[in-house]
């Protein structure tokens, strides 16, 4: 349509609004109460424009064919003026300082300081560590609670008393810190006057004086860009990115708040060497020669297979590159892996069966444009939060939502149906839905007949997992597999998301490729009539971490180790020739240490003795082994256990990329230095290698990425000059002239055939199983405040938001084993102990329990058995059979 702004002609689509039309026009309004991402209240009044002679509220009012609008005109300004002054009037004056949305405006419009006359007298609340609100600042526009519903999804803010009164408060009522707010910042953001303002960027700041760089989130794989305030080198806040390609201008907890770590005075800043009496501080040259003689002899006496290094999803892609590119050429070993072998190694190996290429199907953007969802193991309102916000205002608006998961937390409060499968029995669930989409005809013939393969054996292996059969393995009434099963089946554009509820079982790969089959049935991917199979990654850059060949089988690209083609292409773009046998996994490399054939291991950025299972093997294999080498932030349970430690930069102090669960390419750039000696990984990987007499070339991180499009094809048309011009850019993108794929399969599949491969899995048992002496299954997982091992988090005021590992357990159980709410109990596998503080929950069935392992001293990891999948060695950290007992002085 097209209307007239001061006489000039504006055309905008369906819809629109007046307030539109003007910034359409080149021309604006004050906005208050407004913010683009939320809906429209006009209640400020500051937004008058006159349409076809009368007075309207700019943001609310919409615009229509043919309209004029009158913008300009000196009475109008008056009356935004006048609109302004008002709420202006019953601030205090300091409500001008600093160059605030509300400061900033009245400048530009000549409403001087002395305006404000209001006092103070309502108050502070301080209580919350991320969070500050002055009731005096608040003018009720109500944009912090339409973000808090709209955006987050959490609905944790309202509006309380009357008229003039009116402000914003926790809905729980009470403090903030005691409030449902999942501190995502999100009202801050929006709010115009700093009511809601950050304890580094209190009323009064002046951003422009502040250093500002843009990088992406070092926490979770969402991958989020962050803008980086920093002053007099400190971070001062982070901020999420407007423009950012997955957060669009939201964060959460961790990526916006939890960077006290930073200046944490338990900062590695020197490395350590361990003498007799303990790990003593040595200069750089001193630690890295006593490495580089350590690799020399092990080499030399027993071979390079006797040195194996862990890397890092946590690390850059090119610090990954670099790491994986020294152990083959300057070691001369396979044996490199990293951390997603524990957690999302079955995805690689179910999605590259059943698709050709180890990444999700498609980009977030589409599946976001799902009429139904089905999430699968996964958390994401906790694990993912800018996604799992994103998910559910989507479900909110009609979206179809089926979740499965054994308890119910997250989206599984909003599902059409949710599916509680005992621990472990993924593939029979998966294999029950596949029944029922072939029995009742909810099956794609014709992709099926021109596009996938292995129908005939999955059909045979269908007619044993009917609806009653299917109940009786995993728990879950026939009816609401039937139920689920119909909306998946019935829906026009489903799409799959998963997380580590699906990897992290003794047969997490057979579930992968289960899962996949129900997308291959209804012809859901690499078609418009579905969005395929998505996983949640993890870490940071787990997706990365594993693309630049991080890995014991696989090169730069997932080229085959064994393979002459891709070995070869790598061998000359090195210079050297490369080791033909896979390497070790990190089970394998620990079991190797316990046996006396590792001599080195090199574990960069993991606290493997929290995060890894069985924790109590883990560390007799760091005690067994001669030479350990830690790089880390800080002095972790790990890095307590090595020989050598070397201080090791944050994400927010180095340079280079991450790729998000998406497939997204985003650059990494440092905000500020890191503090003492230490350096990125980066810079120490080629310390080492120069050690050795070595030279990687590659001098840059750009240089990194530049050769790793040489070696992989897949990322050849990457590149950090096109990322700062870009934002963000989709693997595959094998030429720089042409956009990435964000949407994958749509001609054919990355298979060998071309065709999507069907799987014919049974279901078999997990590894553990409950008996009398071990009668709970023990699931364990994050929680919201926290990230992994809590080595940041724990170092940040997340720490105030969540101060201790808790064991949730059901009502049922607690009342059997006397267990009270708060108390101590001991937790007790077939493979060691821990104690925790009880949380009488039903969001854990009868039977289950579940805790996270954010806190080393809980020692949760002790609990997890070795049981891993039979294809991947991916850990079974979703089932442990365990036992409880309350400790003697929590029953006085």
């Amino acid at each position: 349509m097209r209307v007239t702004v001061d006489g000039v002609p504006v055309d905008l689509p369906e819809g629109a609004t007046l307030l539109s039309a003007v910034r359409a026009a080149g021309l604006d309004v004050p906005t208050l109460c407004h913010d683009d991402r939320l809906t429209p209240v006009g209640s400020c009044r500051a937004c008058l424009v006159r349409v076809d002679g009368r007075l309207a509220a700019a943001c609310v009012t919409p615009a229509a064919e043919g309209t004029h609008i009158r913008v300009e005109q000196e009475d109008l300004r008056g009356l935004r003026r006048d609109a302004v002054e008002v709420i202006v009037s019953a601030l205090p004056p300091y409500a001008l300082e600093g160059d605030g949305e509300l400061a900033r405006l009245c400048q530009e419009i000549g409403i001087e300081p002395e305006a404000a006359e209001g006092g103070a007298g309502r108050g502070r609340d301080d209580s919350h560590p991320f969070v500050r609100l002055d009731r005096d600042l608040c003018i009720a526009c109500g944009r912090c609670v339409r973000m808090c519903a709209e955006v987050q999804g959490t609905f944790a803010l309202t509006l309380v008393g009357r008229g003039s009164e009116t402000m914003v408060a926790p809905g729980t009522g009470g403090h903030w810190a005691e409030s449902d707010c999942v501190a995502c910042g999100g009202c801050v953001d929006t709010c115009p006057t700093g009511a809601l303002a950050e304890p580094g960027l209190p009323i009064g700041t002046h951003l422009a004086t502040l250093t500002r760089t843009r990088t992406t989130c070092g926490y979770c794989g969402v991958g989020c860009a962050l803008d980086v305030l920093v002053r007099d080198g400190e971070v001062a806040a982070v901020r999420p990115a407007r423009g950012g390609p997955v957060n669009r201008g939201h964060a959460c907890v961790k990526g916006r708040f939890a960077h006290g770590y930073l200046r944490s005075p338990e900062r590695l800043t020197q490395p350590l060497l361990r003498r007799r009496s303990g790990l003593e501080p040595v200069s750089w040259a001193e630690a890295l020669d006593h490495v580089a003689r350590g690799l020399r002899a092990a080499i030399a006496e027993a071979g390079p297979d006797t040195v194996a290094a862990i890397s890092s999803a946590r690390a850059t892609n090119e610090e990954n590159y670099l790491i994986q590119k020294f152990m083959r050429v300057v070691v001369g070993t396979n044996n490199v892996d990293n951390c997603s072998r524990l957690c999302h190694s079955p995805s690689a190996a179910g999605l590259t069966a059943a698709f050709g290429l180890s990444g999700g199907t498609d980009a977030f953007d589409d599946v976001e444009r799902a009429d139904c969802l089905l999430v699968v193991g996964a958390n994401p309102v906790e694990a993912h939060p800018v996604v799992g916000a994103r998910l559910l205002q989507q479900v909110l608006h009609g979206t179809r939502l089926i979740v499965a998961d054994p308890r119910s937390v997250g989206l599984a409060e909003h599902a059409d149906v949710h599916l509680r499968p005992r621990p472990g029995t993924n593939v029979a669930l998966f294999n029950g839905l596949a029944h029922i989409l072939s029995a009742e005809g909810m099956v794609d013939g014709e992709f099926l007949r021109h596009r996938a393969t292995g129908l005939p054996e999955l059909t045979a292996t269908l007619k044993d997992y009917t609806p009653d059969h299917v109940a009786a393995i995993t728990g879950v009434p026939a009816t609401d597999l039937v139920a689920a099963a119909r909306l998946y089946g019935r829906a026009e554009r489903p799409a799959i998301v998963y997380g580590l509820g699906v990897t992290e079982h003794r047969h997490g790969t057979d579930g992968v490729r289960t899962l996949a089959n129900l997308a291959i049935l209804r012809g859901a991917v690499g078609t418009d009539r579905g969005y395929g199979v998505n996983p949640l990654r993890g870490q940071n850059n787990v997706q990365g971490a594993s693309d630049m060949g991080a890995l014991p089988d696989l090169l730069p690209g997932y080229g085959k180790v064994r393979d002459p083609v891709a070995r070869g292409r790598a061998e000359q773009v090195w210079g050297t020739r490369l080791p033909e046998q896979d390497g070790l996994r990190i089970p394998q490399m620990f079991a190797a240490a316990r046996s006396g054939h590792l001599r080195v291991l090199w574990i960069v950025g993991e606290d493997v003795a929290t995060t890894d299972p069985d924790a109590n093997r883990v560390i007799e294999a760091l005690d067994a082994c001669p030479l350990v080498i830690s790089q880390e932030l800080f002095l972790s349970e790990t890095a307590r256990h090595a020989d050598v430690v070397l201080p090791a930069a944050s994400w927010l102090e180095k340079d280079g990329t991450f790729v998000n669960f998406d497939r997204r390419f985003q650059r990494v750039r440092p905000a500020l230095a890191p503090p003492g000696q230490a350096r990125t990984d980066f810079a120490i990987v080629h310390a080492l290698a120069a050690a050795c007499g070595a030279d990687l070339g590659c001098a840059t991180p750009a240089a990194a990425l530049a050769e790793c499009g040489r070696v992989a094809p897949v990322f050849a048309g990457i590149s950090h000059e096109r990322l700062d011009r870009e934002g963000a850019v989709p693997w595959p993108c094998p030429e720089p002239g042409r956009p990435g794929q964000a949407r994958l399969y749509q001609d054919r599949f990355a298979t060998a055939d071309g065709l999507a491969h069907l799987a014919a899995r049974p279901y078999l048992p997990p590894g553990e199983s409950t008996d009398d002496d071990y009668p709970l299954t023990l699931i364990t997982g994050r929680r919201w405040a926290h990230y992994n091992s809590g080595n940041m988090t724990r170092r940040s005021g997340a720490i105030e938001l969540d101060p201790v590992d808790r064991l949730d357990v059901h009502p049922a159980d607690a009342a059997r084993l006397a267990v009270r709410d708060g108390a101590p109990v001991v937790v007790e596998s077939r493979h060691g102990q821990a104690v925790l503080p009880a949380r009488i929950t039903e969001d854990v069935s009868q039977g289950q329990l579940f805790c996270a392992f954010h806190f080393p001293a809980s020692r949760v990891n002790a609990l997890t058995s070795s049981h891993a999948d039979t294809v991947t060695s991916c850990p079974e950290y979703k089932v442990t059979a365990v036992r409880l007992r309350v400790q003697p002085e929590s029953q006085e």
